[in-house]
């Protein structure tokens, strides 16, 4: 089956979209994914505005949230249309959308409740295929964080790899899959990614720039030591897994309040602080997991100062790479990870990892919008896949 996977992370600039080609193997053991490919596009401007002041802190409507939901879905749908035509050849069998988080209710470290918008009726009407989204409430629902659900997809891919191996995917908020030499996986929330370090050069850009492009602002700046420690006394950093957290928490509101009594560093050496504290806090989640491999994704691996000072950081020489190693594009491996959700939801498979989300057990993810014809829904194989390998097109 031919399965397109939407997303959109907390970053909210841009969607992605990414094809596959995913079958079942070895009786079900297995499942074989082809990536076909990969295409992304902006929000517009004023969508993109009106999302970031209705995200926390901010405050908003009913009306707005409605009006949110139904832009986000049109806007997801039509690069949905978009993949099927250039990367599926109009043959997909299933559409699978993360959608747009906009809330994560956390409260004493239990997860209540988690919002994602982005209706899925457009994208089913749009393309015509059947559309798999709101994955993670059914975790929550069961007593789990709601993430990262990547892990159990992390999983797979990780089994059977030498040493203690752990994934790594740098988003808006960074998180981490590692397959401890003893137990089960261990999944959680590690921290800000780039949360905090493009809030901080929208700051100090007034606007003009979203990101730090190559890390340029950090290379030419030092690492405020005070600073540093200021930041890494979030009570968060030393919470038990499993825990999660988003922008609820890490946001520009939460920078100033720290950088509060620390006068106005220059820009540069902010941004090289922040970009310590990112690494630090990776590399501080992993040391105790003995990781000995990580294997890193997501748009954090753009910024070559965040990875170099990674590698500096990693405990005991753990090995750092992307999976384009593993032959899954870095910058698209959340969008294939929920492409392979939809297809275990759509054959009534669970898609969580219990001990990774603390969910009471195993559960099958989602909702499902029918698309444009009967909706038949495939058997399901002898048992539920253990691994993942990833096939060259």
């Amino acid at each position: 089956m031919k399965v397109i996977g939407l997303m959109s992370g907390t970053s909210y600039d841009a969607v992605d979209a990414a094809a596959a080609e995913v079958t079942v193997q070895d009786g079900g053991g297995t499942l074989r994914l082809v990536p076909l490919g990969m295409i992304s596009t902006p929000y517009e401007a004023d969508l993109r505005r009106a999302l970031a002041v209705a995200l926390p802190p901010g405050s908003t409507t009913l009306a707005e949230v409605c009006r949110l939901d139904t832009r986000i879905g049109r806007a997801f749908a039509r690069l949905a249309v978009r993949a099927d035509a250039e990367l599926c050849g109009g043959r997909a069998g299933l559409v699978a959308s993360h959608g747009q988080t906009v809330y994560h209710w956390v409260e004493g470290g239990r997860v209540y409740g988690t919002l994602q918008l982005g209706q899925p009726a457009w994208i089913a009407e749009a393309t015509g295929c059947p559309v798999v989204s709101d994955f993670r409430p059914r975790d929550v629902a069961a007593g789990g964080q709601g993430a990262p659900l990547v892990s159990l997809v992390d999983r797979m891919l990780l089994r059977g790899r030498p040493g203690v191996p752990a994934a790594l995917n740098i988003g808006g908020i960074a998180n981490l899959t590692c397959l401890p030499a003893n137990g089960p996986a261990v999944a959680f929330d590690t921290g800000p990614g780039n949360a905090l370090l493009d809030a901080a050069v929208r700051d100090v850009t007034s606007g003009r720039l979203g990101y730090d492009e190559d890390g340029a602002l950090a290379a030419a700046g030092r690492v405020r030591e005070p600073l540093l420690r200021r930041l890494l006394d979030e009570p968060y950093y030393r919470l038990p897994a499993p825990k999660t957290t988003g922008k609820e928490l890490f946001h520009p509101g939460y920078l100033r309040r720290v950088l509060d009594g620390f006068g106005s560093p220059a820009p540069q050496d902010l941004l090289a602080t922040l970009t310590r504290l990112t690494a630090r806090t990776v590399a501080d989640a992993l040391r105790p997991l003995g990781a000995t491999e990580v294997i890193a994704s997501g748009g954090g691996t753009r910024n070559p100062v965040l990875m170099s000072m990674l590698r500096e950081e990693l405990p005991g020489g753990a090995v750092l790479r992307t999976s384009d190693a593993l032959g899954l594009p870095a910058a698209a491996k959340e969008a294939y990870a929920f492409a392979v959700l939809g297809f275990l939801t759509l054959h009534g498979l669970p898609g969580n990892a219990p001990e990774c989300t603390g969910a009471a057990g195993p559960r099958v993810l989602g909702s499902l919008t029918p698309g444009g014809r009967p909706l038949r829904l495939p058997s399901a194989p002898a048992r539920a896949p253990r691994s993942l390998v990833i096939g060259r097109p």
